[in-house]
C-alpha cells in the first residue's frame, strides 16, 4: 500500500429522518437534533443517539456515487424501524479484522490491539506491538484486500471486517456479507487533509464504545499539529523542494492539492509543483524535472531508496541535482519494521504532527532544535 494512493474529491450525503416512525418521543427528538461531530474528515460522519450511533462513510473511494451507513447498537439499545434497513453492529466489538496498515495505529492508540485477529499479508505491518502478536500466532493471514480468504474469515467469525474499496466492485466483500459477516468500508485513505486522515481514529472509537478516548486522542494530535503549524510560520525563508522519483521512464511528483504536497506547504517550503491542480500524482519526463528542479534545495521522499548509492545505481542522472550533490535528500524508506514494512505508510496518516515536525526539522532546524527525525532520514 504505497503512499500516493491517497488522493481524491468528495461526496457528502445528508441523512434524512423525516418519516421515521417512533414510538418513543424522546428517541424521535434525538434523531432530529443530533449533529455530526466530525470536524476535518470529509468522508466520515458520526451521529450519537441514546442507545445507538449512526456511522456514515460518505466517500469510500474516489468519485463514489454511493455512501454506506452502519448502525452501531449498544447493549439494550432500541433501533428505530426506519434504520433497520442498514447493517447493524453490536458495540463494543470484541474481535476485528482490518485490511490496511493505516488501521493499526488507531487500534494501538485506543488500547484494543488485542482484538485484532486477522490481517492480509502481515509482513506489511511494522509496529512492534502488533508484530509480537503476529509472531505469537494471534493474528492470522486472511489473503489480500481484493481476494480475502472467505473460508478462513467465516471460520474466524470476527465481529467486524474493516476493508476499503477502490471502486463499486468487490465480489469478495459481497460474498462475506452474504455469509453473515459484518463488513465496513473505511475511507481514511481518500482524505486529503492531514487532520482529516487522522480524525478517522473516531471511526474505530465508535466501534469499541471508546468515543471519548478517540476524541481526546485526536484533540491531542490536532493541538500538536496546529501548534507546530504556528511555529513553522516563524520561518524566515522557504527552501525550494523537489519530490518523487523515476518509475518506468516517468517521474511522478505529488500534485499541488495532494496530501503530500499539503505537508510541504504547511512546513513553509517552496514545493516546486505546489501550483499544479489535482490530488494525485503528476507524470513528467526526467528532462522536465531537471529543468525545473535541478537547483532545488531539498529532495523529499525519493521513493523507497535507503541510500544515495542505491539511488545513483538506479539512475546515474540523479547525480545532476544540486540536492543530491549536497546530500540534502530525505527518505521515508529507512525506518522499517522487522519484515520490511515502512513505518511512514503505517503511521503517518494517524500522526500528521510527527510528519510536520520532521519536515520543519529538515527545512528549518532552528525552529525545532531538539526534535529527532522519525519518519524521514537523511540519505548517506
Amino acid at each position: 500500500m504505497k503512499s500516493f494512493l491517497l488522493k481524491f474529491s468528495l461526496f457528502l450525503l445528508a441523512i434524512t429522518f423525516s418519516g421515521c416512525k417512533q414510538n418513543n418521543k424522546k428517541s424521535s427528538i434525538a434523531i432530529t437534533t443530533a449533529t455530526n461531530k466530525i470536524q476535518y474528515a470529509e468522508g466520515l460522519e458520526i451521529y450519537k443517539y441514546q442507545g445507538y450511533s449512526i456511522l456514515k462513510v460518505t466517500r469510500p473511494w474516489p468519485k463514489a456515487k454511493k455512501n454506506f451507513t452502519y448502525i452501531l447498537q449498544e447493549k439494550n439499545g432500541i433501533i428505530p424501524d426506519s434504520l433497520k434497513q442498514f447493517s447493524i453492529i453490536s458495540v463494543p466489538i470484541e474481535s476485528i479484522v482490518v485490511t490496511s496498515t493505516t488501521h493499526i495505529p488507531a487500534l494501538e492508540m485506543l488500547g484494543v490491539e488485542n482484538t485484532l485477529v486477522g490481517f492480509p499479508n502481515t509482513d506489511y505491518i511494522s509496529s512492534e506491538k502488533t508484530r509480537k502478536r503476529i509472531d505469537s500466532g494471534n493474528i492470522r493471514e486472511v489473503g489480500t484486500n481484493e481476494t480475502l480468504n472467505t473460508e478462513i474469515l467465516i471460520d474466524m467469525a470476527p465481529n467486524v471486517i474493516i476493508s476499503f474499496g477502490l471502486n463499486d466492485s468487490n465480489p469478495t466483500l459481497d460474498n462475506l456479507q452474504k455469509s453473515g459477516l459484518k463488513v465496513l468500508l473505511n475511507g481514511d485513505w481518500a482524505e486529503q487533509s492531514p487532520l482529516g486522515k487522522a480524525e478517522w481514529i473516531k471511526f474505530f472509537g465508535a466501534l469499541y464504545g471508546l468515543d471519548s478516548k478517540a476524541n481526546t486522542l485526536f484533540s491531542e494530535i490536532e493541538k500538536e499539529y496546529t501548534n507546530t503549524l504556528a511555529l513553522a510560520k516563524k520561518a524566515r525563508v522557504k527552501p525550494t523542494v523537489l519530490s518523487g522519483a523515476m518509475f518506468q521512464n516517468q517521474w511522478y511528483v505529488p500534485q499541488g492539492d495532494s496530501w503530500a504536497a499539503l505537508f510541504l506547504r504547511d512546513a513553509q517550503s517552496n514545493y516546486l509543483w505546489a501550483d499544479s491542480k489535482g490530488t494525485g500524482s503528476l507524470s513528467l519526463s526526467f528532462e522536465k524535472i531537471l529543468e525545473k528542479a535541478k537547483n532545488a534545495d531539498y529532495w523529499i521522499a525519493p521513493g523507497d531508496f535507503s541510500s544515495l548509492k542505491q539511488m545513483s545505481d538506479s539512475n546515474p542522472h540523479y547525480g545532476e541535482f544540486t540536492s543530491f550533490k549536497n546530500k540534502k535528500v530525505y527518505s521515508y524508506g529507512i525506518n522499517k519494521g522487522a519484515k520490511g514494512g515502512i513505518l511512514y505508510f503505517e503511521w503517518s496518516p494517524t500522526r500528521p504532527d510527527w510528519v510536520l515536525k520532521d519536515l520543519i526539522k529538515i527545512f528549518h532546524p532552528e525552529l525545532l532544535p531538539n526534535h529527532k527525525l522519525f519518519f524521514f532520514q537523511q540519505l548517506q
